[in-house]
């Protein structure tokens, strides 16, 4: 593919990234709270609540599975039940590296190459039982439990987590699970 090709792709990438429609719940993004220990990081992850956005319109029953490469990258693997938590199951696949100098707490995610997306570890619990996760714009944002429900104090807690990090509450689509 010539030079001209792909800046023009990544471009057009960049625009339309630019002019995505999501909301932003949080025009100050903190940076990461605490460094993440990635072997306790790698795992299962079920998806609790999230910004709605495009890419996962209609996803219940999210779940994200991260384990380590033998190149030292992260494997990302994505999977959600569409319309149902009984729906079609649809996954995507993604390569991650962390950030240099980010005490694992941000990492770059790649779909499809050339092209990568931001996600910050913003906080996690220190036995790694929930983790929120957003990235700079703001416009996404992600809580994340080891477990598909979690208690009802427990959920209390999570919201003044994410009150405190400066979301708006009131744009998280909760996740449904069986």
């Amino acid at each position: 593919m010539k030079l001209s090709h792909i800046f023009c792709i990544t471009l057009a990438f960049l625009i339309l990234v630019a002019c995505s429609s999501n909301p932003v719940g949080n025009t100050a993004v903190p940076q990461p709270a605490q460094p993440v220990a990635l072997e306790k990081y790698l795992g299962r992850w079920y998806e609790l609540a999230r910004y709605e956005a495009s890419f996962q319109e209609g996803c219940e029953a999210v779940t994200a599975d991260y384990s380590r490469k033998e190149d030292g990258t992260i494997r990302v693997l994505n999977s959600c039940r569409q319309d149902s938590v009984n729906g079609a199951l649809r996954t995507a696949e993604a390569e991650a590296y962390v950030v240099e100098g980010s005490n694992n707490a941000k990492l770059r995610v790649s779909f499809f190459w050339p092209f990568y997306g931001n996600y910050w570890v913003l906080d996690h619990a220190d036995d790694y039982s929930w983790s929120i996760v957003g990235e700079p714009s703001g416009k996404y944002l992600w809580i994340l439990s080891r477990t598909p429900q979690v208690s009802a104090s427990q959920w209390d807690a999570l919201m003044q987590r994410v009150k405190k990090l400066g979301y708006d509450t009131s744009l998280l689509r909760m996740t449904r699970h069986k």
